[in-house]
């Protein structure tokens, strides 16, 4: 008795050995394949578009929170009390575990479509969960520490999402043809029906996701309103120390019309700008005073601030990777700076002719000008600015003491109801931009209440806010946003191409499914003589290989053969 085997057919076809040796370690010659990828190669598979659709996030997100890396290190100081650029190997493993997933996941695409099993190698096993769970690990990481930057996800939203939408429909229109490939079998299932089902389902959810569009850069462009002006936020710290003389003075060179500073008030009451509660960062007061380098900066006196270096720690650390670009001279002023005085700042604000935006820190309870604090900042902010500065163009936070600052601007810092900016006589408002929305935005400017957004540091989002009717915006990058002379993702015609794109999608997803029928029937309708006659000196499609081996099973084809 003689036991029939399958047919199997080996072949030399040199990419599809190195597809299958990259993601399975199958070198040998090719042995084409028709038995079922096992249902542990599926769950890996599973678990690998899951590990690619985590990363994919994962990578969006860090690439729209370019515009917070500044704030995202210093909250890492003020946890861990030293400065490093916590940034670069979170995008540098990011970038190789996005590129290393998505290479996998191409590769198990092509397996499918060319009909092989799914035999991923177990090198790339431990790479995938390695992966998995040190993204895992980050995403946990940021919502500990860093969990208020979630909100840039749906703010990015309304300036990505018509692009977001072209490539998501791209990717799914593609994947038809494998959905095709495995629905139009002659063999029905329920499981094929429900895999129609959702893709069709996916489909149409993408033909209709512009409709919640909230974008708006889609407009007329005779609609849009004056370029936003840009306030140095603490000067252009990129560019040189931040609060320091240096720092304002290249904000104006970069076109920033307002100055925007952090001011403190030392133990004798003289207010000078200082962003961090200690000296640490950005001042030598660990080689000038060791032993108080943790004590709160305003209870030093000005004598002894005005002896500090405020310059040698952005050389040193080159917090924004921008020293390297430095001139010799350069670095020789910023090397000289010192702490900067509020009465400084508002003199070199006043010979620009250049508003001011300051931010009035209150200092300790044990403070010595813990009750006059208010007063004594007032007073050398007044005795120094009547004259040579309007009053109107200098705006004070927090909003406080309304009564006392006269002639001052004040601004709110947080987002309040129309009712209420009308009983509390407050005209501006200086908002986050995770908490101004367009909506928020655009009744706000009907009212006449000017918004201030902070921080905005990339040209999306500036763009952005400009389609939004923003007036203003705080930035750490003036020289980035004095580039954009045009909102960058202006677009008029998307409506147009909305449509267009879907009924392009649905007409090539149709000639995708008809193609896969026709090529089906053509092969059911082909009877064992035509199947053995076709079988000689031709290539092997992976349909007749089927054919040819359910023959064998049912004994017709070893019965043609003995008649041959």
């Amino acid at each position: 008795m003689v036991k029939h085997q399958p047919l199997q057919v080996y072949e030399k076809q040199i990419l599809l050995s190195i597809i299958t040796g990259i993601y399975g370690c199958r070198w040998k010659r090719y042995q084409r394949s028709q038995d079922n990828t096992s249902k542990w190669e599926c769950l890996w598979f599973t678990i690998l578009c899951c590990s690619f659709f985590l990363l994919l996030f994962w990578t969006y997100f860090w690439f729209v929170a370019q515009n917070d890396f500044n704030d995202f290190n210093w909250s890492v100081y003020n946890r861990t009390g030293e400065w490093t650029d916590e940034t670069i190997p979170i995008v540098a493993s990011t970038s190789v575990g996005i590129s290393y997933i998505t290479f996998l996941v191409i590769l198990a695409l092509f397996h499918i479509s060319l009909g092989q099993q799914l035999n991923l190698f177990w090198v790339h096993k431990i790479g995938v969960l390695a992966t998995l769970a040190t993204t895992i690990s980050g995403v946990v990481s940021v919502d500990d520490i860093w969990g208020d930057e979630w909100e840039i996800l749906f703010i990015s939203l309304q300036a990505t999402a018509p692009f977001l939408h072209i490539c998501a429909l791209a990717t799914v229109t593609a994947v038809g043809w494998l959905v095709a490939g495995y629905v139009v079998r002659r063999q029905r299932s329920n499981f094929q029906m429900m895999v129609l089902v959702v893709y069709f389902a996916i489909l149409v959810a993408l033909y209709l996701a512009p409709l919640l569009f909230t974008c708006p850069c889609v407009m007329d462009r005779h609609s849009l309103k004056d370029r936003p002006e840009i306030i140095g936020r603490r000067g252009a710290p990129m560019l040189a120390p931040e609060n320091t003389m240096l720092s304002f003075n290249r904000a104006l060179q970069q076109g920033a019309t307002s100055l925007e500073a952090d001011v403190t008030i030392s133990v004798d009451g003289v207010p000078f700008l200082m962003r961090d509660r200690t000296l640490r960062r950005t001042t030598d007061v660990r080689k000038v005073f060791p032993s108080r380098q943790y004590e709160d900066a305003s209870f030093f006196n000005w004598t002894e601030i005005r002896t500090l270096n405020a310059g040698q720690w952005f050389l040193e650390s080159d917090p924004f990777w921008t020293t390297a670009s430095l001139t010799s001279k350069d670095r020789v002023r910023i090397e000289n700076q010192t702490v900067c005085t509020l009465v400084d700042m508002l003199r070199l604000a006043a010979r620009a002719n250049a508003s001011a935006l300051l931010n009035i820190r209150k200092p300790p309870a044990q403070h010595p000008r813990a009750r006059s604090w208010f007063m004594d900042t007032l007073y050398k902010s007044l005795s120094h600015v009547v004259c040579p500065l309007c009053l109107g163009q200098v705006t004070w936070s927090p909003d406080s003491d309304r009564g006392r600052v006269r002639g001052f601007q004040q601004t709110a810092q947080e987002k309040l109801s129309l009712q209420e900016m009308r009983q509390r006589g407050i005209t501006s408002l200086t908002l986050h931009y995770s908490k101004a929305n367009h909506k928020d935005i655009q009744e706000y400017l009907a009212n006449n209440v000017s918004v201030t957004v902070y921080p905005v540091n990339e040209a999306w989002l500036y763009s952005t806010l400009w389609c939004s009717g923003v007036p203003s915006v705080s930035s750490d990058a003036p020289q980035v946003l004095r580039k954009v002379p045009y909102p960058i993702w202006l677009m008029t015609a998307y409506y147009f191409i909305w449509i267009a794109s879907d009924l392009l999608s649905l007409l090539v997803v149709l000639v995708i499914f008809s193609f896969q029928k026709w090529k089906m029937s053509g092969i059911q309708n082909c009877n064992p003589e035509q199947i053995v006659l076709n079988a000689v000196g031709r290539p092997q499609t992976r349909e007749v290989n089927i054919m040819k081996e359910k023959l064998i099973f049912s004994g017709v084809l070893p019965f043609l053969l003995m008649q041959q």
